[in-house]
């Protein structure tokens, strides 16, 4: 089988994949034009991250494409719809960077808790201000987890044994209440949750899903986290309930207005774009990261690692059915 990388992903895929009899080629500047053109027609796998959109033209363009890999958890890239009715197998790895996204929010709501951004400013600046950095416990709050599959999951393991309250609700999952977390109705989550952590995945649905609308649903002031795509949350009506108090903080890892990459962000050719991240990044209740939640060392290890245990099974299960 011969396998396409359009993307850098840890070597352990590759080398796994080659020890099992796979042919792998390096195709990492390939533009989505080449592809169109002819240039991939005996690839029967690919493995990428983002770089390109794999829509009906690539896919038309892949004649004899049997699986798409996917390093990471999200899958907006990739017209799942289309692959399905072509009988092409996708995979991702969100059990890979499930433990680094866990962490990494877990982070975030005790630097806002606990003020340790300022904290860390003013020392640096020898002044010694105690009062004003007074914090809160996250032990006295209540966790609202919204979308609990792998991400959302890993996030509550995370905070057992800090004594916060972990309540989580899914529109389209249901019993899995267990020891580390509560499941909720939509209402309750918006009665009960003071922090909340977003881990849904972006569809056509849960574009903008943050919106004005949503927030003025939450019946105390909460503290928001989105660790998951930036277009789940609409940043202006964000930023217009923090400056009304309904939103205390806001910590995201992932904005609206970023690409592929975040780079670029300063050439915004939309003026209200340009205007809202401004008004973002000169927030002081706005703690932010560059999409790098998942993003450790560990992590690029077992995200290449999953990925290759699902692309060997299917291989297997695929040699059974030639064989019978």
């Amino acid at each position: 089988m011969t396998v396409a990388f359009l993307d850098t992903v840890h070597p352990i895929l590759k080398n796994r994949l080659k020890e099992n009899g796979f042919h792998c080629k390096d195709y990492l500047t390939l533009s989505r034009e080449d592809i169109i053109q002819g240039s991939l027609t005996d690839i029967e796998g690919i493995v990428l991250r983002s770089r390109l959109q794999i829509d009906v033209k690539i896919l038309q363009s892949l004649p004899n494409l049997k699986w798409i890999a996917r390093s990471g958890s999200g899958l907006e890239n990739i017209d799942l719809i289309e692959a399905k009715a072509r009988d092409i197998h996708v995979y991702n790895s969100p059990e890979g960077n499930r433990d680094a996204v866990g962490e990494h929010v877990l982070g975030m709501i005790l630097m806002i808790l606990h003020k340790l951004r300022s904290c860390d400013v003013t020392v640096h600046e020898r002044v010694w201000a105690r009062e004003k950095h007074r914090g809160s416990e996250l032990s006295s709050k209540t966790v609202g987890i919204l979308g609990y599959g792998e991400m959302g999951s890993a996030f509550a393991s995370k905070l057992k044994g800090l004594g916060c309250k972990v309540i989580a609700y899914d529109k389209y999952k249901k019993g899995f209440s267990s020891e580390f977390v509560e499941e909720v109705s939509e209402d309750e989550f918006f009665k009960r949750s003071e922090i909340v952590s977003i881990h849904v995945p972006w569809t056509s649905e849960t574009k903008h899903l943050v919106n004005t609308s949503w927030l003025s649903k939450f019946q105390k002031t909460i503290v928001l986290i989105n660790s998951s795509r930036g277009a789940i949350v609409n940043t202006s009506d964000l930023l217009d309930a923090l400056d009304i108090g309904q939103v205390s903080y806001i910590g995201l890892d992932v904005l609206e207005f970023e690409g592929s990459s975040l780079e670029g962000l300063d050439k915004l050719e939309d003026a209200d774009s340009r205007s809202t991240l401004t008004r973002l990044l000169e927030s002081p209740n706005a703690y932010l990261s560059p999409h790098v939640a998942g993003w450790t060392t560990e992590s690029y290890i077992k995200l290449s690692s999953y990925l290759a245990n699902k692309i060997l099974i299917y291989g297997i299960y695929s040699l059974h059915i030639k064989m019978a």
